[in-house]
C-alpha cells in the first residue's frame, strides 16, 4: 500500500520519462490532477488525459522530450514535503526554483498553484513539489 500518493505520482513521471516511455498512467485523485494541469500549463507534458472508467479513476500524461537530443523536458521532479515531516512556506518565503526557470507547486487554501501565483496572490501553504 502506498502512504504518500504524491510521492508515487512524481516517481512514476520520472520513472516513465528516463526510460522514455510516451505516455504514463497513474492512479487519479484530485491534487495529482491539479498537478497535472499545471505542469501541462507551465509546458512540462504534452498532454493529459482524465479517464472515469474505474472506481478511482486514472491520469494518462503523455510525456514530452527535445526534438533533437531526445532528452526528456523534466530534468529534475523532486518531492519537498513529506508525512514526516511537512514543509510550509507563507507568501514572502515562496521558495525560487533555479533561480526562476523551474517552478515549485504549493498546496494553498486557495488550490493548487505555482509559487509565482501564490505570491501574486498572497497566499502561503504547504510546499509539495519542485519541477526542472
Amino acid at each position: 500500500m502506498v502512504t504518500d500518493t504524491i510521492a508515487d505520482y512524481l516517481t512514476r513521471v520520472r520513472n516513465a520519462s528516463s526510460a522514455g516511455h510516451r505516455v504514463v498512467e497513474i492512479p487519479a485523485s484530485n491534487v495529482k490532477k491539479e498537478i497535472t494541469k499545471i505542469l501541462f500549463d507551465q509546458g512540462y507534458i504534452l498532454s493529459y488525459k482524465f479517464e472515469e472508467d474505474k472506481v478511482q479513476g486514472s491520469i494518462k500524461i503523455a510525456l514530452k522530450y527535445d526534438k533533437e537530443t531526445k532528452e526528456p523536458v523534466i530534468k529534475k521532479i523532486q518531492r519537498i514535503s513529506k508525512p514526516g515531516l511537512r514543509k510550509y512556506a507563507n507568501s514572502g518565503d515562496m521558495p525560487r526554483v533555479l533561480n526562476g526557470l523551474g517552478i515549485a507547486i504549493v498546496s494553498t487554501s486557495h488550490g493548487v498553484m505555482t509559487s509565482k501565483q501564490a505570491k501574486k496572490e498572497n497566499v502561503g501553504g504547504e510546499v509539495l513539489c519542485y519541477v526542472y
